[in-house]
Parts: structure tokens; sequence; C-alpha cells
């Protein structure tokens, strides 16, 4: 189905020009003489974008769009000035407009770019929105997450702060879960109909992980075609998720902390300054004082993140939740391949109590997911691959260790080597993998 613009310009002249080269690009095209014309037309009819000018005689172009805001929200809007008014276009951007376009026009093609790039971005706004609302109808429930008896204290920490803007850190080892703490957080809070956006920070180098998160603009480096809005804009009115927040780099840091304290920023190559409402939840498996005493980690960001602090316990300290999740997981995965498990032998069940379960929540789901597929009738202790290890008594610290160099090696070994799908079956990041390899000599 082609978008549909509404063109509104009391100028005759410019407003068939604008509609000629719109439905020249197969748009579907509305005209409106004037502003109250317009706001008529968008009250009645769904539109994805308004292009109008900025002066005209009877409502400015300004006024219709914060007009049409409260009818039409979810419409992008694209103001026309003179050269000599940018100003006021500037000022229309920071009310909510897309882009502006002056004119006169040196190019068409220099329309047909900005209305395509601001079409592009909505459509893409809206593929993460509605990507975010699937993945919380897939999320357990707050019972579930919140399962045994060490995770009561969390429990009543999220309810605490849910409902405040304040900065929070969850910390706890990978597979803990913070990511779902976070989005608890999210949905008791008075910004649940906002997005929620996470940014896993490890997973990108410096250079992209700050276009991410701040955005850039067009020519700003090799590669950046057209400008684009980073995940602190896209969370505005809502919460962004800071995964992994201690890989993040000393530069990025400043700018970070800017956020924390002044809530603006600039996209990369950008000179404008953005304002964005948003609330921070990070999360790390690292212990930030220390790497602040190391020099890696600013201290005043630290303070800065570390306002609520959310330590989540290893599913190790969880036992009484262990057999719970995985119960959950069984029906989950179960329902999804669409096979009939009548749930776990005695045998399945010791051996996952006594795991010791070093990759955590993460690595019990992926365990539970993979005996699903195995599994014919009922899930047996063969199917989880979990033999138990044998060992003099030493201390417990000891015997985590043995069990998890033990675990790293038997997965290794079962994935030929490929370090990549270890970590994934193991629930842990390649990264993590990679030091335990060096720490256990494998």
């Amino acid at each position: 189905m082609s978008k549909r613009i509404l063109v509104v310009d009391d100028d005759e002249r410019m407003r068939s020009f604008l509609s000629s080269v719109l439905r020249e690009e197969g748009y579907g095209v509305e005209e409106a003489r004037n502003g109250t014309e317009g706001l008529a037309k968008l009250s009645g009819a769904d539109f994805d974008l308004v292009i109008t000018d900025l002066r005209m005689p009877d409502m400015s172009g300004l006024a219709l769009m914060q007009e049409g805001k409260k009818a039409r929200p979810d419409v992008r809007w694209i103001l026309i000035t003179a050269y000599g008014s940018i100003g006021n276009a500037v000022e229309a951007m920071k009310a909510g407009a897309s882009d502006y376009l002056t004119k006169p026009f040196r190019d068409p093609d220099e329309l047909r770019h900005v209305i395509g790039r601001v079409l592009r971005e909505a459509e893409a706004e809206t593929k993460i929105s509605l990507l975010s609302e699937e993945l919380g109808r897939q999320f357990p429930a707050a019972e579930t997450i919140f399962l045994g008896d060490k995770m009561e204290q969390a429990r009543k920490l999220v309810n605490d702060v849910a409902p405040t803007p304040t900065t929070v850190l969850v910390t706890g080892q990978s597979g803990t879960g913070k990511e779902l703490i976070a989005r608890v957080i999210h949905d008791l809070s008075p910004r649940r109909k906002g997005a929620f956006v996470a940014v896993h920070c490890a997973a990108l180098a410096e250079n992209l992980l700050e276009s991410e998160l701040f955005g850039h603009e067009r020519g700003s480096f090799t590669g950046a075609v057209a400008a684009r809005k980073g995940r602190f804009e896209l969370a505005d009115g809502g919460t962004i998720f800071l995964d992994e927040v201690g890989e993040i780099s000393t530069a990025v840091q400043v700018k970070l902390l800017r956020v924390l304290q002044e809530r603006e920023f600039e996209r990369v190559g950008g000179m404008r300054s953005i304002s964005v409402d948003v609330r921070i939840v990070a999360a790390t498996n690292k212990d930030l004082k220390e790497e602040v005493a190391a020099g890696r980690f600013r201290e005043d960001l630290y303070y800065r993140l570390n306002v609520f602090p959310i330590a989540l316990p290893s599913l190790a300290e969880r036992r009484d939740a262990i057999f719970p999740l995985a119960a959950y997981f069984l029906k989950k995965f179960a329902a999804a391949v669409g096979k009939s498990i009548a749930g776990f032998s005695p045998g399945a069940r010791l051996a996952l109590e006594n795991y010791p379960w070093p990759g955590n929540v993460r690595e019990l789901q992926n365990v539970i997911e993979r005996a699903v597929i195995l599994a014919r009738g009922e899930i047996d202790a063969k199917h989880l691959n979990l033999e138990p290890i044998s060992a003099p008594p030493v201390p417990a610290e000891s015997v985590l260790k043995a069990n998890e160099r033990e675990t790293i090696r038997k997965v290794l070994d079962a994935s030929g080597g490929n370090r990549k799908q270890a970590a994934r079956i193991l629930g842990i990041s390649l990264r993590t993998l990679q030091y335990r390899i060096k720490e256990y000599g494998l």
C-alpha cells in the first residue's frame, strides 16, 4: 500500500509542483489550500506524512502541526520555509517536525530524498515499536522472573523504583536476567506506553556504539549517506536499557555522562543539541568500583548510574527456582515446536538441581530448549547432558570452578571447538568464554 501524503500550501503553483513530484514517486497525495482545510482533512483521513508551508495567512505551518499532532500523533511532518527563515524551521523541528525544506528548491531530487528518508525512518521506528511489543508478550510473567527466595529483595527494589524516574543499575553475572528486570521496571512505570529500547554495548565497536546511541548526521563519516536517529532519540518518552555498560569506552562515557546530567546530546557530526526525556536502566556483570579504581570507568559516571543499584543472585544461589524455571521453559518450548512433553524424569530433575549453572538462567533456557527437541514423551537426564561431576572435598568456590571448567570443556568438544556455538549453548558472551578458556587453560 502506497504512503499517503497531505500537501498544505496557500501557493497554488508550489502545491501543484509538490503534488506532481510526489505522484510521480507513487505516493497517494491530497492537497489543502490553507491550514484550516489541512487540519480538517487530517482529522478526517489517515496520512503518513504532512508537508506544509511554514508561513500561511490563516494558520501557520507550526500551528497546524501543533494542532494536527493532537489528532494524529503518529503522522510525520516536513515544513517548508524561505531560505532566510531557517531559524523558524529549526524551532519547528524542536516542536516535533521530522525535517524541513528551504525554497526555492534547487532540485526535485532533494525533495524526493528528504521525503523518502523521513518515511523510511518512520517505518523503521514503527517496526522497532512492534518488535518491542512482541518481545514484551514473549517475556515471562513477573512471578516467573522473581522465582526463589533469593529474588525477594530484587522484587521489592523493582516495585519501589519502577514508578519513579530514577536511574537504575542492575548488576549480576551473565545470564541472570538483567534485561528482564529492566523490562519489568519499564512495564511497571508511567512510561510503559513509551518505547523500551535495548542497546548491547559490548556488541559494537566504539565508533559504531556512539552512532548507535546518539545518531549521526549525513556525511559525518564514510557510509553515512543519510541522517539517522540514535537509540536515545528512539527511546524518547520511554526507557533505554544499556546492557554491559562497563564495556563502554572512556570517550563514549563522556557523552553518556552529559546525557545523564542534562538529558541532551549532539548526533555524530552534528551541531544541534537534541533534548530527550528518557529513563535510563543500565546493567553490568563487572564490578564497576574495580573498573573505576583501574581507571577504565569514570568515577562521576559510575555515581550517576549507581543511583539505585539492584543486585541479582546467580542461579546457583537460587536452588529453589531451578526446577520451576525449567518447567516454565519446557512448557514454552514444547508449545513452540508443537510437541507434547509429559515433564521431567526423576533423573532429569536430580541432574537439573545438582548442576552448578555457570551460565545461569540463560544456560538453563538453552539446555531445556535442546532437551525438548531431543525428548520423546518426557525429558530424561540423557537429554540434558548434565552429568554430575565427582570430586574430592574442596572449598565450595573451587567446586564451582571445577564444574565450570568441565562444563566448558564438554561443550567445546560437542561443538567441535566452535567457540561462538559453544558460547551460545552455554548462554554466555563470546568474550566471557574466551576469558574462561584462557583462565582454565583449555
